[in-house]
């Protein structure tokens, strides 16, 4: 009798499982959004015009709100599953990037975000240059940062033990003043502004304040970059670079991002931008490993014009000196003087910059 009665009481067990388990709502699915971009293309060109169109799927439940963002500004917002934005037009470089989100009416909700890179619509001018005068350079100083102020020119300097900010008589190359940093920071760029010369550090995230006058050690600061490279400023904020085509603007009172551009010439983005200088309201800057000194619009970062510097130290150099890479421009703003040296270079050059016609 027993044996008998367990497959019925078994078969009972799994239609009271069958139908409990029927009766629970079903899980609300995430939706899912496409972003399709046309033209389809490698690179994007800076003031040209794309469409983008936007499908979102619900397997479940109703759609309330599609966002829609361009470099996180919203451009649309709206409950449509498929739409199409035309003519957005592109006016960033670098890396761009478009992003949907969408929620359901339960609160469900998912994002997803393409990126794409835009390069300059300007093909950069090219310059040439002419060697106006030159002057001695300390061949142990590993520059990281130029400047030319009320007639003196102010260096800093990187390697770890070797790094400080020096006040140099241009003529004579003597040092005058100087102050080293302690051993566990790489000095980098360094600027002056309201009679305070501020200094980037390399991967220790800190920047220090001194004194104009004595070089005293006034305060120091945090930055978000990861690394700190080259440093100018724009008569009210500090414009800092950090080794990629990034270049950021910081607010001196509390030392917070005012804003980012990127950097592109037309054939792509501009990597390891190096030393900074602030010239009749655009800014000169060393690429990295190369001879380059470019000229960049702080508003675009549109590359606006090349200096090719090969060849400038060649006769001026000992088979014996070790010369590192092109690094450091100043400007005398009273006398349109623009000068240039590199890393361990022995000398320093004042050049005048001319275009090939």
């Amino acid at each position: 009798m027993k044996k008998s009665l367990f497959p019925v009481f078994s078969i009972l067990c799994l239609l009271i499982i069958f139908f409990s388990c029927s009766n629970k709502p079903k899980r609300s699915r995430k939706p899912v959004s496409s972003i399709t971009i046309l033209p389809k293309a490698k690179n994007y060109i800076y003031g040209h015009a794309i469409s983008v169109n936007v499908k979102t799927k619900i397997k479940n439940g109703e759609i309330d709100t599609i966002n829609f963002y361009y470099n996180d500004s919203i451009i649309r917002q709206t409950d449509q599953l498929d739409f199409t934005i035309k003519e957005l037009k592109i006016n960033s470089l670098g890396k761009n990037s478009l992003r949907v989100t969408a929620s359901k009416k339960d609160g469900v909700k998912n994002s997803r975000i393409i990126s794409f890179n835009v390069i300059s619509d300007t093909e950069p001018q090219k310059l040439q240059y002419s060697v106006i005068n030159d002057y001695p350079h300390n061949k142990e100083f590993y520059t990281q940062g130029l400047e030319f102020h009320n007639n003196y020119l102010y260096e800093g300097t990187g390697e770890k033990g070797a790094s400080g900010i020096f006040k140099i008589n241009l003529s004579t190359g003597k040092i005058l003043m100087q102050h080293l940093i302690d051993k566990q920071y790489f000095g980098e760029g360094i600027t002056i502004l309201n009679d305070k010369i501020y200094q980037l550090t390399y991967r220790s995230q800190k920047g220090f304040i001194y004194d104009l006058d004595d070089f005293s050690l006034i305060d120091s600061f945090q930055y978000r970059s990861k690394e700190g490279w080259g440093l100018t400023n724009d008569g009210h904020n500090l414009i800092m670079s950090n080794g990629t085509n990034e270049l950021i603007w910081i607010d001196t009172s509390d030392f917070s991002e005012v804003k980012k551009i990127h950097v592109a010439n037309n054939k792509g983005i501009i990597n390891y931008i190096n030393e900074l200088e602030y010239i009749d309201k655009k800014i000169y800057a060393n690429v990295y490993t190369t001879d380059l000194i470019i000229i960049i619009d702080p508003a675009t970062g549109k590359v606006l014009s090349e200096i090719n510097m090969e060849g400038i130290i060649n006769m001026y150099k000992n088979s014996s000196d070790t010369i590192d890479y092109l690094n450091g421009i100043a400007y005398d703003a009273k006398k349109e003087k623009l000068l240039v040296t590199g890393k361990w270079w022995p000398r320093l050059f004042e050049i005048e910059v001319m275009s090939p016609d």
